[in-house]
Formats: C-alpha cells, sequence, structure tokens
C-alpha cells in the first residue's frame, strides 16, 4: 500500500516477459488441449480454450470479487462493484438473446435458475466470510494459483476440503435449497425484454447507491499495477476493468452457446477431492452426492470429460501464460503460518458453501444474475453480509484490510 497523493497514480512499467515460463504454459496448453479434444472431442477443446482465455483475461483486468466487496464494506470505493455491474449487465443482455432465440451447439441452452432459497442465502454468507479470510474467491483462486501465488494453493486445498465434506451433507443441502420460491425475472408475460429491464433497474440502483456511498466516505483511488504500453500493453499490460467486465460477459455467454449451460467453477473441486481420495484407497462413491446418477457417471469417467474441470485447467494455464508475458509470474515460499490457516480454514469455508449455495461467485452471483435468476442477487447481498464479518477475522491470520489513508489494491 502507497499513502495517497492528490492525483490517482500511475501505471508503473512492466518488468520483463518471462520466455521460458511463457513456453511452459503454451506447452501445456497444447498438450493438455490435445488430450482433452482425444479424450471428449471438439466441443470439449472449445471450452477449454474459451477457459485459456478467461484465465488470460482474469490476470491481465484483476477482475476481482474478493477485493471488490472489501474494498466498498471498508474504505466504500466502489469503482469495482460498478465493473461487476457493467459484467451482469452486458451478461444479461447476450443471455436474454441466446435463451431467447434457443440456439447452442449443445442442444438448447439452459440458464442457471435455482431456488431463493435458504440453502443460498447461508451458503452465500459463508462463502463471504470465507473468501475475505482465505484472501480469494473461486476465480480469484484459479488464476491466483496459475499466476505463481503458491500461498493461494492453500486456499485452493481448503475448497476441495470444503467440497468434500459437502458431499456428506448432500442430502440436507438438498433440503436447504428447496426452502424458497424459484423466481426467474424473465418468466413474465414481457418474457426476456421485461427480465432486462427488471435487472437494469436493479444493476442502476445499485451503481446509484455506490456513487452516493464513494462521494460521501471520500475513499482513496485504486491503486494501479505496472503495465505496458501501447500495443503490448494487450498481450503484457493491465487492462482497464471496464475491459474485463466487457470480455468476461461474453466469454461467459459463448460458454453458454457453446456448452449449453453457464460459467461455472467449483463443482469441478468435489470431483477432484474425490478422485484424488480415490488414488490413495479411500472410496467415498457412497456418500449422497456421489450417489445420484449424473454424479456417480463423472466420478467413474475421466476429469477430462468434465467441462468444469476442462475450463478450470484453462484458466489456470491462460493465467499461467498472461502473468509470464507480464513478468509477473513469482513462486512465493514462504507463507507465514498464520496466513496459511486462515488460507485453508477460508478455503473450506468457501468450498462448503458454495455446494450448500448452489455455486460460487461465478456459477451462483454472476451466471445466477445473467440467466434472471433471483437466486443470483440473493446470493451477492449474501457474500456481501459474510464480507462484512470476514474482514473482522482477517487481522486474526496476518491479514489487512485497506485503510481510508492508502491506496486501494
Amino acid at each position: 500500500m502507497t499513502a495517497v497523493s492528490s492525483e490517482v497514480p500511475r501505471h508503473l512499467p512492466a518488468p520483463s516477459a518471462k520466455v521460458g515460463v511463457t513456453s511452459v504454459g503454451v506447452v501445456l496448453a497444447i498438450v493438455l488441449g490435445s488430450a482433452v479434444y482425444h479424450a471428449a472431442g471438439p466441443i470439449m477443446t472449445l471450452l477449454f480454450g474459451i477457459g485459456i482465455a478467461l484465465g488470460l483475461v482474469l490476470f491481465h483486468s484483476r477482475f476481482g470479487f474478493t477485493s471488490a466487496w472489501r474494498q466498498v464494506v471498508v474504505v466504500g470505493q466502489g469503482a469495482a462493484i460498478r465493473a461487476h455491474m457493467l459484467m451482469l449487465a452486458v451478461a444479461c443482455l447476450l443471455f436474454a438473446v441466446i435463451l431467447g432465440s434457443g440456439l447452442g451447439l449443445s442442444g438448447v441452452p439452459k440458464g442457471t435458475v435455482l431456488p431463493t432459497s435458504i440453502g443460498v442465502a447461508l451458503g452465500a454468507f459463508l462463502f463471504g466470510i470465507g473468501m475475505q479470510v482465505g484472501g480469494s474467491c473461486a476465480s480469484g483462486t484459479l488464476f491466483a494459483v496459475g499466476s505463481g501465488q503458491t500461498a493461494i494453493l492453500y486456499t485452493l486445498g481448503g475448497f476441495v476440503l470444503g467440497s468434500i465434506a459437502s458431499a456428506f451433507a448432500a442430502d440436507w443441502i438438498v433440503y436447504m435449497q428447496s426452502l424458497g420460491p424459484t423466481v426467474n425475472l424473465a418468466a413474465t408475460p414481457w418474457g426476456y425484454p421485461g427480465g432486462l429491464l427488471i435487472s437494469f433497474a436493479i444493476i442502476g440502483a445499485i451503481v446509484g447507491i455506490s456513487l452516493v456511498v464513494q462521494r460521501l466516505r471520500k475513499p482513496p483511488p485504486v491503486e494501479q499495477p505496472p503495465t505496458a504500453h501501447g500495443v503490448l500493453r494487450v498481450l503484457r499490460g493491465a487492462w482497464p476493468l471496464w475491459v474485463g467486465a466487457l470480455l468476461l460477459a461474453g466469454l461467459n455467454a459463448l460458454t453458454l452457446f457453446v456448452a449449453g449451460g453457464p460459467w461455472g467453477i467449483t463443482s469441478a473441486f468435489a470431483l477432484w477431492g474425490a478422485k484424488i481420495l480415490g488414488w490413495v484407497g479411500i472410496d467415498i462413491s457412497h456418500a449422497p452426492y456421489w450417489s445420484v446418477p449424473r454424479n456417480a457417471a463423472a466420478l467413474h469417467a475421466s476429469v477430462l470429460t468434465d467441462r468444469v474441470s476442462v475450463m478450470d485447467f484453462g484458466i489456470m494455464i491462460g493465467a499461467l501464460i498472461a502473468s509470464a508475458l507480464a513478468g509477473a509470474f513469482v513462486l512465493h515460499r514462504a507463507v507465514p503460518w498464520r496466513m496459511a490457516l486462515g488460507a485453508v480454514l477460508g478455503g473450506i469455508a468457501m468450498g462448503f458453501g458454495a455446494r450448500l449455495a448452489g455455486g460460487c461467485n461465478i456459477g451462483a452471483y454472476f451466471s445466477g444474475v445473467a440467466s434472471f435468476s433471483l437466486h443470483g442477487w440473493l446470493w451477492g447481498v449474501m457474500a456481501i453480509g459474510g464480507t462484512l464479518v470476514g474482514v473482522r477475522l482477517r487481522p486474526l491470520f496476518g491479514l489487512g484490510n485497506p485503510k481510508p489513508t492508502d491506496s486501494v489494491c
């Protein structure tokens, strides 16, 4: 953190690209892409490519969810929240076209529409606490791991542990998810145009509130990461948040068109956990979650045939390539024990919370809102509630919070 001046901090120059690491990332992309093609065919390979693109965008735009909510609740800085709203507005528009037309490469596309339930409320609140203590959200965890931030491996490990635990509580989770009405904002006499108007009204209200809060609290400017300039900024620079918002909206819509369903992340963590336990001789296929035929089939199939896993792999590789090109790939080996403990506990809370809520900041919040499901908005509100608790717990694990006299990063 740096002291606030009277001007918005200028971009620092980007360090030299790491050619060796970039080459490793490209080779990984080619090898894994070929393996995906042979295991699952061209559609899955295309989704792997979309995952790589998501990793590139997430890294270059530093598009965060954890920091966005922390900034707004601690110092009143709403720039990142307004970027969220731009992303959601564009995604709603694109989803309306795709869902309304019923056209897609994998049959009729379906949005993520779930009950506005107690399960969503409790799960999102728990996720909000976890992402502040763990230091990252679901998408942030993947692109941070890919960019060499090895401390986030503790968060990813916790995510997997929480997901494993949720498999044994699946019956209770299903019950909690049923305690509420399913509300599709597009299921009105006005259809998707009506859903768009309602969604835009909510988005406009949030933008207005964030501007009022920012004017009252006068937060510091947003700190800018190092970046290349000119044409090189495309591959080696930090992109404006609005660019990240537009590209993420477009890529989620492209995922809907190609896969028949929106972008998601955390269901893969439950699969990875079960697979890892199976490799060491611990069989959890009897857990309620894995007793569901669809889930059981995924457990016994190759992980390269699981759409969410394949896209998650792509995100990590995309972030690796992007960070290496930007000269920002650095392995962090020494992690203080309190921070490591917080990362694991936060990951566990997010892993379990995501399953309880039916998704994370991507699958439930981003894709839910874009699909015109009211549960997506409930997820966002409850995650902010969890953030209010989480920021108070961060100092216990050696983590700081932005101060009114610091630039926000």
